[in-house]
């Protein structure tokens, strides 16, 4: 099964695909990852109300990150996808960044 996440800048696409066979990352690891980097990139919540669902993690710290952090850091952009499928048990999923919206 193709396990994979498209994180959309704008116009720019990166499609990070996870190598087959290799061991799911856990949800609650995934999860803890996210919350770290969430706070690492200093990031803000989306809404309002200062609840931040796992969707709009993704998209904060795609953001936060961008397509040139990215591009550049081979271990955080597996890592980041591996997280991304674990937390949203989902093996394909689209973050784009300025529609701020995860799609499966």
């Amino acid at each position: 099964m193709r396990t994979s996440v498209t994180i959309v800048f704008g116009s720019e696409e990166l499609e990070v695909d996870l190598p087959a066979g290799e061991p799911p990352v856990a949800a609650g690891a995934a999860r803890k990852w996210l919350d770290e980097q969430f706070i690492a990139n200093e990031c803000e919540p989306l809404r309002a109300s200062g609840k931040v669902l796992t969707a709009d993690k993704l998209v904060a710290v795609a953001g936060a990150i961008g397509l040139h952090g990215f591009q550049q850091n081979e271990g955080l952009r597996l890592a980041f996808a591996r997280a991304t499928v674990a937390a949203l048990a989902r093996p394909v999923v689209r973050i784009d960044v300025d529609a701020q919206a995860v799609t499966f």
